[in-house]
């Protein structure tokens, strides 16, 4: 991919795996806070938490949330079915990859993980 502008710093990770635990909104809503708090982003929407996709496409059982950054945002997707989740973080600020992929891990007791870091 071109830099088309190198001057702007720009931050992409990717965190997939499968979780362990009870999958709620009020998990989900404590996860995205505290990260923005590990990573040092301020919060100016967000995060919000939803149940809908599944209408759309019934293989997408599971919430979709978002949350936006002064830096950027994040986004989580889960699909019930087989305990999958998906992490993507987009950011103008420098963050330690790491700290993020150890805090999902934590938090979704997740047994099997990877990421990718663009």
């Amino acid at each position: 991919m071109k830099n088309f502008a190198p001057d702007i710093h720009r931050q992409r990770l990717v965190i997939e795996g499968i979780y362990s635990v009870k999958m709620t909104p009020k998990l989900l809503k404590s996860c995205m806070n505290e990260l923005s708090i590990k990573l040092g982003m301020k919060i100016i929407y967000g995060p919000i938490i939803k149940n809908i996709a599944y209408k759309v496409n019934p293989n997408h059982g599971g919430y979709e949330s978002i949350l936006i950054w002064a830096e950027s945002g994040a986004s989580i997707y889960t699909w019930n079915r087989n305990n999958f989740f998906t992490v993507d973080i987009y950011t103008c600020r420098k963050f330690n990859p790491k700290d993020a992929v150890e805090h999902i891990k934590e938090y979704f007791n997740a047994q099997k993980i990877d990421y990718k870091e663009f």
